[in-house]
């Protein structure tokens, strides 16, 4: 049988000794008692134990104050704090501090037990086999033949056993986040949580709370507690997308928590620790983000450990004909349809066009074409009228030219109805980059997105 690891009991000495003592010693714990912060401050240092059993009402000190030093000293120290009744609150705070568990008497000797013994044997997250290819994402369309992707394909698999910080780079809507989850999927941390945030999607003055979370009361409409992306992901990946939209303030908090790994919720007053794995992506340049101003230098060293860039589709040569025929596959499952593929004219078609919004685009293709269509082969008059304009111009124009709207275009229209064709426009000149068509239309990325948003009914 596998020896006990040491637990240390800090508190007043009566109940220790009487009650709790006994209990853990016939379990097979080797304890060791303090009556106080001084002399469990000391014990700690002598000799850190795995597990302390802590009284929050301590003859000279605060109990929660004790639990951060220790903490600090050794922060995969496993904490359990025992409370009276009357500071339950007081429980609940030193949870958020760092805490593992706490009791709140009474308790019996059985809770006592399961408590000390979760501490003491944390499950542990056997290392998931790297996936295959095929299923290397959500719906097995993370896809691709091509050197290119064979190349990120190894490179997945050889990051995701490791801990290292993955900053993702490419145009939008060329797969990022599918690469962030099977880097996450791959890894020992499969089992946890994986939170993806979009720093574009969210206005500057929310993002922190977004990020870090917050507490009632800290600003207006701060209704409740909110424990943030980072906690939520606490145990898992963190993917922080379009990280070089983030406020260069927010940037400097965010190099804090990859320093320390606390974080501290807007209006909190004490941080909490928390075992997370960051990736970022951007769709833009980071170094040259650094060197606008716009990226801070330290966090971008901090953030650019591993790098991985995901190529746009019209470099992966037949891999759009490999994730049209999947995406037709899954859509018309999903729609109850029956396709018999593509069509040769489409084929010659696809691998023709220029693809500025890359994969999305071609998702959004092809679930246009099963939803308005009843199956059969997927012909060139089953498809998008836009897209085939695009493809007639594609051999002559180059895959750069996006034809502005003209007049003709925009008169008789609604002032809504401009904005949207000036936008879309705008995004698919920036190659579909969202970001970029912020900056030349002189509007927050937020805002894009919420107006797209809208224009889709509130759908991806």
């Amino acid at each position: 049988m596998r020896p006990m690891p040491p637990v240390l009991l800090v508190g007043d000495v009566a109940a220790p000794q009487a009650v709790h003592r006994p209990a853990l010693t016939r379990a097979g714990f080797r304890v060791r008692v303090a009556a106080s912060a001084a002399e469990g401050r000391l014990a700690f240092a002598e000799s850190p134990p795995q597990v302390v059993l802590l009284d929050l009402a301590l003859p000279d000190g605060n109990g929660i104050n004790l639990m951060q030093d220790l903490l600090r000293q050794r922060p995969q120290t496993r904490i359990i704090v025992m409370s009276a009744t009357g500071s339950i609150p007081q429980a609940v705070e030193a949870m958020r501090a760092g805490a593992h568990d706490f009791l709140v008497r009474p308790f019996d000797e059985a809770r006592l037990l399961a408590a000390v013994r979760s501490a003491a044997n944390p499950p542990r997250r056997k290392p998931a086999r790297p996936p295959d290819p095929a299923q290397l994402s959500p719906g097995g369309l993370f896809l691709g033949s091509s050197e290119a992707m064979v190349q990120i394909y190894a490179k997945i698999r050889s990051v995701a056993a490791s801990m290292a910080t993955v900053f993702i780079t490419g145009e939008s809507g060329t797969g990022k986040e599918l690469c962030a989850q099977a880097i996450h999927d791959g890894s020992a941390r499969a089992s946890g949580p994986f939170i993806a945030l979009n720093c574009g999607a969210i206005p500057p003055d929310l993002l922190e709370s977004e990020v870090f979370g917050h507490m009632k009361g800290s600003f207006t409409g701060a209704i409740s507690d909110k424990p943030g992306a980072a906690a939520a992901a606490d145990g898992g990946t963190l993917f922080l997308d379009e990280i070089c939209e983030m406020d260069v303030a927010l940037q400097t908090k965010l190099l804090r928590f990859l320093q320390t790994s606390t974080v501290q919720p807007v209006g909190a007053t004490r941080p909490r620790k928390v075992n997370v794995r960051i990736i970022c992506a951007t769709n833009r340049d980071p170094l040259e983000a650094v060197r606008r101003g716009q990226f801070r230098e330290d966090l971008y060293y901090r953030l650019y450990v591993v790098p991985i860039h995901m190529p746009p589709l019209r470099d992966r040569g037949t891999d759009v004909i490999e994730i049209a025929e999947a995406a037709l596959a899954r859509f018309s499952a999903e729609e109850s349809r029956m396709f018999d593929g593509l069509d040769p004219a489409v084929r010659a078609l696809f691998l023709r066009l220029p693809w500025p919004g890359n994969v999305r685009q071609l998702l959004n293709v092809i679930r246009n074409i099963v939803v308005l269509n009843a199956g059969g082969p997927v012909t060139p008059d089953m498809l998008p009228p836009d897209l085939v304009q695009a493809g007639a111009g594609a051999k002559a124009a180059g895959p750069a030219a996006v034809a502005p709207p003209g007049p003709d275009q925009l008169v008789g229209r609604t002032l809504a109805e401009i904005e949207q064709i000036v936008i879309e426009a705008t995004i698919a000149r920036c190659g579909g980059s969202v970001p970029k068509a912020a900056r030349v239309l002189d509007v927050s990325a937020s805002t894009l997105y919420r107006k797209r948003d809208a224009w889709r009914g509130g759908g991806p």
